[in-house]
């Protein structure tokens, strides 16, 4: 029986079992995509990254979830850098290939890696308030209390999301999603989650605490999410969230109402970077179940 080496990594964190698990495997080059999506099944995190040779860049990834391939994940690239720069990677710019392009990812001496993300795209939704507190379990008070300057809107820098401001953290804290209702607003705005944040942090030199729910992407509730973290800080330099006067680096918790909480670093001066620690914490092997005969292998 063939087996191939994978790990998962503790994303968005220095610290073992918080932060984003993601699974990685270190050389997916062969592997088919149904292989694939039966390893990402096994694993059953969020997101599990296949790293593969590249002719467009210095490698390419493959990103899935339990149930399907999707075109970006942030936690789970920087997982699969974290682990490389444990494994001897040097620090510096690498190209790395993936759905949605090529994408610039800086590695730091310290480990800290760095993604940029696409351009932001962001159109404001009409989508009824009561709708949205319904589907996230809050009040529509709490929603509409936060909406003075800051619109129902979906932000993209690779995935679109919902983002939605609330006025407290124990809003946030106390949500209890529908996640059928969830699914069906994602599909008619045409976004694949919805990302519920407030400005009321815990920590007093954090930017805001999120937290990110995708079912229909097959993710109920991430722990901490890289892509919807780059759409959110798009999103608040869009509307003008900081006045005019945009700090050098957010500071976005979440995870803490799942028992795994992390910490992403954005920056928004040169384009979008979403950044974060990560730790390996598991190592070893898995059995690569046969390939389908009728699907052609990817180069």
């Amino acid at each position: 029986m063939e087996t191939i080496r994978v790990v998962q990594v503790d994303a968005f964190t220095d610290e073992p079992l918080t932060g984003n698990p993601a699974g990685v495997v270190p050389n997916a080059d062969g592997l088919t995509t149904d292989q694939m999506q039966a390893i990402a099944g096994e694993m059953a995190v969020s997101e599990t990254a296949f790293l593969r040779s590249s002719d467009a860049a210095d490698r390419r990834i493959r990103y899935f979830t339990p149930t399907q391939e999707v075109d970006l994940c942030g936690h789970a690239t920087i997982g699969s850098f974290a682990h490389l720069r444990d494994e001897g990677l040097e620090p510096g710019t690498t190209a790395l290939e993936t759905n949605v392009g090529v994408l610039e990812i800086e590695v730091e001496e310290d480990g800290t890696v760095w993604m940029t993300q696409d351009e932001p795209t962001i159109r404001e939704v009409d989508v009824d308030y009561d709708r949205v507190a319904d589907a996230l379990g809050v009040d529509r008070a709490a929603l509409e209390g936060a909406s003075a300057d800051l619109p129902l809107a979906v932000s993209s820098t690779g995935l679109p999301f919902l983002i939605v401001p609330i006025t407290y953290l124990s809003d946030v804290g106390s949500a209890e999603p529908d996640m059928h209702a969830i699914e069906e607003l994602t599909d008619a705005v045409d976004a694949t989650g919805v990302y519920l944040f407030t400005f009321d942090a815990l920590e007093g030199n954090s930017t805001l605490h999120g937290r990110m729910f995708a079912p229909g992407a097959g993710v109920p509730e991430d722990p901490v999410t890289g892509t919807a973290s780059g759409a959110v800080g798009a999103y608040l330099d869009r509307f003008g969230a900081f006045d005019g006067d945009l700090p050098d680096e957010l500071r976005l918790e979440q995870g803490h109402y799942v028992d795994r909480p992390g910490l992403v670093r954005v920056r928004l001066a040169d384009g979008v970077q979403v950044g974060g620690r990560g730790v390996t914490v598991l190592d070893g092997s898995i059995a690569v179940p046969e390939a389908d005969e009728d699907e052609i292998l990817e180069a």
